[in-house]
């Protein structure tokens, strides 16, 4: 079974330290064998406060980091010596040092400035939340730090955005560990979506929208009923009755991202689903998630997710004893 360990830092905040047990402990197979066993971690093995007003206790020491498969760095606000000089105290450094080579890394919000102060993040891409871009990008000016999405698969390590987006990238390690069909009952189970269009600009504070102001979800649940058609930027403004300018504008307050962009994830997240779920060929696919041929669909699925149709398929769809064969494949 796939051990998680989830290392819990001084002043870790409960949200997020509580999404990987939660997340990765109701993942089961088709027979309801769990699928991953989590196990909670601190640097000592002593108890440790949290943000809130309550400390917390584990049955485990560092020395769990040595068996992990995965380990998961949840956020905390006291990063000390780490968020000013970009330095890890020596007892974390020390812990960090048992880490296996080639265990998975995951990092919950502020916890990328532990993986980037250890140097694990060098020349890669990541993010973190966005309140705190700006100061990782000056002490971390080495990490290619994408501050608009919502996660960043690099393979062996893994960067979430700030809180909900900790609870999106475990269930996206699910998803890419197991498919669609377990990442989805976990989802359902958590009550939360399986997937979350958008990144972070869509969360960054701005002034807000007069009252009167329409929204364009109506629009969005529109175009969403119609995917197959081919949608244009006048069609989804003269659905939501605004101006050209005015739609684009406001869809992108919204969403983070212009209509075009959004309504080609849309696509790609109906073609997945399809190409998990059903025995169509991939022109048909093509067709029924609005990229009209195979070829269309096969671009955008290499610059996207990274793999073609086909090779998706092999990687995503059940085989017969109920699991898929997803063996780490991006998407």
């Amino acid at each position: 079974m796939h051990r998680v360990v989830v290392l819990a830092l001084d002043g870790v905040i409960p949200f997020e330290l509580g999404i990987p047990s939660r997340v990765f402990g109701m993942a089961r197979d088709a027979a309801g064998e769990h699928l991953y066993e989590v196990l909670t971690c601190t640097v000592d093995g002593g108890a440790v406060e949290t943000d809130a007003d309550f400390s917390i206790s584990v049955d485990h020491g560092a020395e769990a980091l040595t068996t992990a498969d995965t380990v998961v760095i949840p956020a905390t606000h006291r990063l000390g010596p780490i968020a000013r000089e970009g330095v890890l105290p020596p007892h974390l450094a020390d812990a960090l040092a048992l880490i296996r080579p080639g265990t998975r890394l995951v990092s919950i919000c502020t916890a990328a400035y532990v993986l980037a102060a250890a140097g694990l993040l060098d020349g890669r891409p990541a993010t973190t939340h966005w309140s705190w871009t700006e100061r990782f990008q000056k002490l971390f000016p080495q990490v290619k730090l994408d501050p608009d999405v919502l996660f960043v698969d690099d393979g062996d390590i893994l960067t979430s955005a700030g809180v909900a987006a900790g609870v999106d990238l475990c269930l996206y390690i699910v998803r890419r560990d197991h498919g669609s069909e377990v990442a989805n009952r976990v989802a359902r189970s958590c009550v939360v979506p399986p997937w979350r269009d958008g990144g972070q600009a869509q969360f960054i504070e701005r002034p807000m929208p007069e009252e009167s102001a329409a929204t364009t979800a109506t629009t969005r649940a529109w175009a969403l009923e119609r995917l197959h058609l081919p949608l244009s930027l006048v069609d989804l403004a003269t659905h939501a009755r605004m101006s050209r300018r005015t739609f684009t504008r406001r869809f992108r307050d919204e969403v983070g991202l212009s209509p075009g962009q959004w309504l080609v994830l849309q696509r790609l997240e109906l073609a997945r689903r399809l190409l998990e779920t059903s025995d169509l060929a991939v022109d048909a696919v093509a067709v029924q998630a609005g990229f009209g041929t195979a070829a269309s669909l096969r671009q955008h699925m290499q610059n996207t997710v990274g793999v073609s149709p086909m090779a998706y398929r092999r990687t995503f769809r059940p085989v017969a004893n109920g699991l898929s064969r997803a063996a780490g494949a991006r998407g």
